[in-house]
């Protein structure tokens, strides 16, 4: 489905960005990983070239603009083009209003939504100039409903619904499509740091009484990926489970 198209996936050491990763080489693409997680970063690029695959890792802090941008320049002069950026990085820092810091507020927001903006800004020249391109954020669902003690991220994932929105008007003229991911609760590190109580109303709530698992996302980055989604541009695919808010 991926054949010969060069995919970046930011946060792709670990969790869902991993199983995308793997997913793509399976389905015939190069992959990119960015990440702040060097040791694993590079541990993955290493076992998945040692299988075979076309893979390296790039140690990047999206969060700042002139390393996202001089990463970019080398991605294209290692692997000669990008066609497909997954803009999968992000963090938490939860805390009800009252007691969110005005630091837990802005990390969250340089990463999930500062992070998209810079690497989007950075990559799509490359894809304009293909005259090709699929960008896939992840949003959440949070960013759909809100949620209880997340007003920095659910504040990030609904600026990147917007975002989507914007860059789908404005690439699509060069053959570019954007599009963006609302995952529910998948069983990932992060979803782990989440109380149960919380976790057992919200599969009360889901029509599918499970946790997503990371590959249900990664075959949602798949399918907007590939040219099976060609006509689709500017939607944001929720991927969970049924939940109804």
């Amino acid at each position: 489905m991926l054949k010969e198209k060069v995919a970046i996936i930011t946060g792709g050491s670990n969790g869902i960005g991993k199983a995308t990763g793997r997913k793509f080489l399976e389905n015939g693409a190069s992959v990119i990983v960015w990440d702040v997680d060097k040791d694993n970063g590079e541990k993955l690029a290493e076992e998945w070239s040692g299988e075979g695959y076309k893979a390296k890792f790039y140690p990047v802090d999206i969060t700042n603009i002139e390393a996202v941008e001089k990463t970019t320049k080398q991605c294209v002069e290692d692997f000669g083009k990008i066609d497909i950026l997954i803009n999968n990085a992000g963090i938490t820092r939860d805390a009800s209003l009252k007691k969110m810091t005005t630091d837990q507020w802005q990390k969250v927001i340089d990463v999930n939504l500062t992070g998209v903006f810079n690497c989007t800004k950075a990559v799509t020249p490359i894809m304009v100039e293909n005259k090709y391109g699929r960008v896939i954020n992840a949003s959440s669902i949070v960013g759909l409903y809100g949620n209880y003690g997340q007003t920095n991220y659910v504040a990030a994932k609904a600026g990147v619904i917007g975002m989507t929105k914007v860059w789908a008007r404005e690439f699509g003229k060069h053959n570019i499509t954007v599009n963006a991911i609302a995952p529910g609760f998948i069983q990932t590190e992060m979803v782990k740091t989440v109380p149960q109580h919380i976790i057992d109303a919200m599969l009360f709530k889901s029509s599918i009484k499970r946790l997503g698992e990371v590959e249900d996302i990664a075959n949602a980055y798949l399918y907007l990926a590939s040219d099976l989604a060609s006509f689709v541009t500017g939607i944001t695919l929720s991927v969970d489970g049924g939940l109804v808010a």
